[in-house]
């Protein structure tokens, strides 16, 4: 997916070769049995088969055996992008319990390897994003996204971003000697849903819903 020091909006000649990812991802898929995905992914099957699962906040619906996407509730498919996000968790997912154990993104496997990409896409965007009001604004974005409230930083919040995914973001208000900063963290155990890359898109597009959200 990205390349050591890509920006996930800066990937074009990526998104170019999407429609092979995800087919290649629907053909893997039809080999396996659909209760096994679902079990290992922590979906929910309905009783036409479907699989429904959300993405950050917005729901879709999967049909095997073909593996077709569409937006909850609608016969319009997502972009390529999301669907080969969704595709991606459903290949990756390994049934895992979710640890509870939050890490940096640099504490994920190859995670040192895009750490100070990420750091300026994601984190530092965020911190400078939000300004000089930055905490009220964080805690302004973070509610109105639905994220729980966790014990670190002068502020943090978790939000569910697949239905085995789960991030959190933190403030920490600055002073006099050091400018406020802002991280993106991660349950240890989350590339076994998501490989590292994958969830550094995902870490910039939660960026990009509480930025969006605190200005709103």
């Amino acid at each position: 997916m990205l390349r050591p020091g890509g920006h996930p909006d800066g990937l074009g000649e990526w998104y170019d070769k999407l429609a092979p990812l995800v087919a290649e991802a629907q053909g893997y898929l039809q080999e396996v049995v659909t209760s096994k995905l679902v079990m290992r992914s922590g979906c929910l099957q309905a009783d036409d088969g479907s699989l429904r699962l959300m993405l950050l906040g917005r729901d879709y619906t999967v049909h095997p055996p073909d593996f077709v996407i569409y937006k909850a509730g609608t016969q319009e498919e997502p972009s390529s992008f999301t669907k080969a996000l969704l595709l991606t968790y459903l290949v990756t997912a390994d049934g895992t319990t979710p640890s509870g154990r939050w890490v940096a993104f640099r504490g994920l496997p190859d995670g040192m390897f895009y750490a100070q990409a990420f750091r300026g896409y994601a984190e530092d965007r965020l911190a400078q994003g939000l300004g000089e009001a930055g905490l009220d604004l964080f805690r302004r974005g973070a509610e109105r996204l639905g994220g729980q409230p966790i014990d670190i930083g002068d502020a943090g919040y978790s939000f569910p971003v697949l239905p085995r995914v789960r991030m959190a973001a933190v403030y920490w208000l600055g002073d006099e000697d050091f400018a406020s900063r802002a991280s993106i963290l991660f349950e240890d155990t989350a590339t076994h849903y998501m490989p590292t890359d994958g969830l550094a898109i995902l870490g910039s597009q939660l960026v990009g819903q509480l930025l969006k959200a605190a200005q709103e």
